[in-house]
C-alpha cells in the first residue's frame, strides 16, 4: 500500500497506470472524493439533489465551467479525467464500461461534482484506536443498497447506498461521536445493528465492494455512501455520465482537518 506517498505522487502513479486498485488507506491525512460527471443540462438538477441529501452526497468541489477537467482547488495538477484508478461510464442509466482513463470520452459540456468520501473519516477512527475491518483485511469497503429514500430533486431520485464497518457496541458509540465532527464526509452513521431494518437482506453479499468478517459480539455500523448518486443516475437515465468505480476515489490535496468541526 502506498500510504507514505503524497496525494500528488499517488495521482501521478494512478495516471501512469501504476495503481489501479481501491484507494482506502492511501494518503492518510487527506480528503478523498467520490465522482459524478454529467452534461450541463442535467447539472442543476443534480446539484439540487446533493443539496437536499447532504449525508450521502456532500459536495466538496465542482468544476467552475463546463468542460473543465483540471481542478486546482482540489489538488496540484489534478486531472479528473486521468487521476482516478477506475471510472464507470453510464449511458441512459446503464453502466456500459469501466475505464482507467476517460480522456477519450471527455466532452466540452461535462460538469464535474466531487463528493465527500467515508475514507476520510476512517483516519480519525484509526487514530482513536478503532479497527477498520476492510483496511485490516486489505479489501474494498462493503456497500449496500437500502430502502432509505433520498429526497428527490428534478429528474433525480433514488435510495441511499451505505458503507458498513463492523464494530463492538462501545466502539460503535465512539465512532458516532467521532464522525459527527465530519459532516462533509458523511458524518455520523445512519444505522447500527439489524441490516433488514434498512432493506439489506444478506449482509455477506454487498452490492458493491467486498464482504468483510463480522465477529461474534460485533454490530454492523452503516454510513451514508457516495455511491448513492450512481443509484440516482440509474433511475434518472441521463444520456451520458461518468462516475468513479466504487472504492476508487480521487485523492485530493485537502487536509482532512479542514473538514472537521472542532
Amino acid at each position: 500500500m502506498n500510504s507514505d506517498k503524497t496525494p500528488l505522487q499517488i495521482r501521478q502513479m494512478i495516471r501512469r497506470g501504476e495503481h489501479n486498485a481501491n484507494t482506502s488507506g492511501l494518503a492518510q491525512g487527506f480528503v478523498q472524493g467520490n465522482l459524478a460527471i454529467m452534461p450541463q443540462e442535467w447539472a442543476n438538477d443534480f446539484l439540487q439533489f446533493c443539496q437536499l441529501n447532504p449525508k450521502p452526497c456532500p459536495i466538496i468541489g465542482m468544476s467552475s465551467t463546463p468542460g473543465e477537467f483540471m481542478l486546482p482547488d482540489l489538488g496540484e495538477d489534478l486531472d479528473i479525467r486521468r487521476d482516478i484508478p477506475k471510472y464507470r461510464i453510464y449511458e441512459h442509466g446503464i453502466m456500459t464500461q469501466e475505464l482507467n482513463d476517460v480522456s477519450d470520452v471527455w466532452r466540452d459540456d461535462l460538469v464535474t461534482f466531487v463528493l465527500g468520501c467515508s475514507f476520510s473519516f476512517e483516519e480519525a477512527l484509526l487514530a482513536d484506536g478503532l479497527e477498520i475491518r476492510n483496511i485490516t483485511e486489505g479489501v474494498n469497503v462493503p456497500m449496500y443498497r437500502t430502502n432509505i429514500e433520498c429526497r428527490p430533486a428534478g429528474r433525480f431520485s433514488g435510495t441511499t447506498v451505505v458503507s458498513m464497518r463492523p464494530m463492538k457496541a462501545a466502539d460503535a458509540i465512539r465512532a458516532v461521536q467521532i464522525c459527527t465532527r465530519f459532516p462533509s464526509v458523511h458524518g455520523a452513521p445512519l444505522h447500527l445493528g439489524d441490516p433488514s431494518q434498512i432493506g439489506i437482506t444478506d449482509i455477506n453479499t454487498p452490492d458493491f465492494g467486498d464482504a468483510v468478517t463480522i465477529n461474534e459480539g460485533e454490530l454492523p455500523v452503516f454510513w451514508a455512501c457516495g455511491v448513492t448518486p450512481q443509484v440516482a443516475i440509474e433511475q434518472a437515465k441521463p444520456p451520458f455520465c461518468i462516475t468513479h468505480s466504487p472504492g476508487h476515489m480521487i485523492v485530493t490535496d485537502l487536509p482532512n482537518s479542514r473538514l472537521a468541526i472542532l
